[in-house]
């Protein structure tokens, strides 16, 4: 090749070589990089600066979370026979609302149940629900702490009348619950639930306190104690047992039970008071059992027809339907149709407030009750018995004031109170045998959507007493019920088919 081709050809390279860095020079913002740098994903700039206030929302739900994570167990449970497949838990089911809705305790599936727990003693023991652990085969429940190390438990105890039970694993220095003052929690505090629903451990929801002393009937006894703390909190099958706590980290109730038609959370959850819990706690590692006070009476909630009738200014209290005679209301003078207003100086205004006053404390225990008797207030001092020392309520033993026999006509004369829609009827000697009265008139006829229907009296009840006052003949009553005013409301005392007495309030309709 001649000198001039070569310089030729240095030439064109050159040229190329000058026209391409030109040319890419033209795609301006374009960046290269070799293959060897890193790749720069999302937002170079710096983040907003977070709200304060969720900032230190965050913060405080974190370390609640971290603080109480730790002292919360799944319980794995071999049971002795199968679950039934419908309402597992046996008597904790109960149907409310309706065909389709009911309140169920968190399931378990076929012989092997699951729930939680947490830890109250740093030795090992541990409080869940009797339901979890209920049907548990012997060397049949074991324990998973949040680290994973798993023990075998062994049942200290348990009681099916407030669905509460204690667990032990061999094991010290464990990480220990934080136990608050349930009596301090309001509607609207903010909580949590800890637990393993559906398998899934050391989960942690958060929720409002919806509303507090809620009864729902699950626990199926007449003697059950259901003064419910209702949350929001998502809780499911497997947190049962485990805690519910405050923004302090204390655990303020147990979770334990679902409002639910298909098995699953739907937006209402169930713990127990942990007060309540506290006291069955530490009977059962004390003791093996819980010893609970036990009073001895029936009690019914006050409504408004029921305070207007009794004269109070408002709803307040229980009412007292009835008592077992020789039982601890009997002794300290407590009588049908009282209202007690509070226990020890605090308000007891619902049947579940007063059943839990009592039951947390213990035989032997004396309560000051103040009673509205007769429109006035007074007091009363009761030593508490033990349930277990005592006998159900029976119409035998139920006291019952006795007036003086009236000569018995067997003529029957029929009487209708059309403003409250009621007919009742004079007795014969065979009724008065068979309700074991002296006195009274039958309910024959109950006009539906009437006052006295919608009050809750039945065809079939005798009523002894209108006002305080007996009733003998059927003009009694209707002379009686027409001294109300439009508004007024007054006590009727009936007995039933049953032979339980109970009090009726009715209100004369404006």
């Amino acid at each position: 090749m001649s000198t001039k081709s070569i310089l030729a050809a240095v030439f064109l390279i050159s040229l190329g070589i000058i026209f391409g860095v030109v040319l890419v020079s033209s795609f301006k913002g374009v960046d290269f990089s070799f293959a060897g740098e890193d790749v720069k994903l999302g937002a170079q700039q710096a983040p907003i600066k977070p709200n304060s206030t969720l900032q230190a929302l965050n913060d405080a739900f974190h370390t609640v979370s971290k603080t109480v994570t730790p002292s919360v167990v799944f319980v794995k449970v071999e049971m002795d026979q199968e679950p039934d497949s419908q309402d597992d838990g046996g008597q904790f089911f109960h149907r409310f609302f309706g065909p389709d809705f009911k309140f169920d305790m968190p399931k378990r599936g076929p012989e092997i149940g699951t729930g939680s727990g947490f830890i109250i003693t740093a030795n090992g023991y541990i409080l869940t629900n009797n339901h979890v652990v209920t049907n548990a085969k012997k060397n049949g429940i074991k324990v998973q702490l949040s680290d994973t190390r798993e023990y075998k438990a062994k049942l200290i105890g348990t009681d099916k009348y407030t669905d509460l039970a204690v667990i032990k694993i061999d094991a010290d220095n464990l990480p220990v619950a934080t136990l608050g003052n349930s009596d301090e929690v309001e509607v609207g505090h903010i909580v949590f639930a800890i637990g393993a629903p559906l398998g899934l451990k050391s989960t942690m929801t958060q929720g409002i306190v919806s509303a507090l002393g809620r009864n729902i009937g699950i626990i199926g006894d007449e003697y059950g104690i259901e003064n419910f703390i209702q949350t929001d909190a998502a809780v499911n099958p497997g947190n049962s047992g485990g805690p519910l706590v405050n923004i302090n980290g204390e655990v303020v109730g147990i979770n334990s039970a679902i409002a639910t038609t298909n098995a699953r959370y739907q937006g209402y959850s169930f713990a127990i008071p942990l007060n309540l819990a506290k006291q069955v706690a530490t009977d059962i590692i004390k003791y093996g059992k819980f010893r609970r006070g036990f009073l001895g009476i029936g009690i019914k909630p006050v409504d408004a027809v029921t305070a207007k009738a009794a004269g109070l200014d408002k709803a307040k209290g229980v009412w007292v339907e009835n008592v077992t005679k020789d039982a601890a209301g009997d002794k300290a003078g407590v009588e049908y149709g009282d209202i007690i207003l509070t226990v020890d100086g605090r308000e007891v205004n619902s049947p579940q407030e007063l059943q839990t006053t009592v039951a947390s404390k213990h035989p032997g225990s004396i309560v000051a009750l103040q009673i509205w008797r007769d429109k006035k207030t007074i007091e009363k001092k009761a030593t508490l018995g033990s349930r277990d020392e005592e006998s159900e309520t029976s119409a035998e033993k139920v006291k019952n004031d006795k007036g003086e026999s009236d000569s018995d006509s067997d003529a029957e004369k029929v009487v209708t109170v059309k403003e409250l829609g009621v007919t009742v009827k004079s007795i014969d000697s065979k009724i008065k045998k068979q309700y074991e009265v002296e006195k009274g008139v039958m309910v024959s006829n109950i006009e539906d959507m009437s006052p006295a229907q919608d009050r809750g009296l039945k065809k079939g009840d005798v009523v002894t007493e209108v006002g305080g006052q007996k009733v003998s003949t059927p003009d009694q009553f209707e002379s009686s019920v027409k001294k109300l005013k439009p508004g007024d409301a007054v006590m009727l005392r009936v007995k039933g088919e049953d032979k339980k007495m109970r009090f009726v309030p009715i209100e004369m309709p404006k």
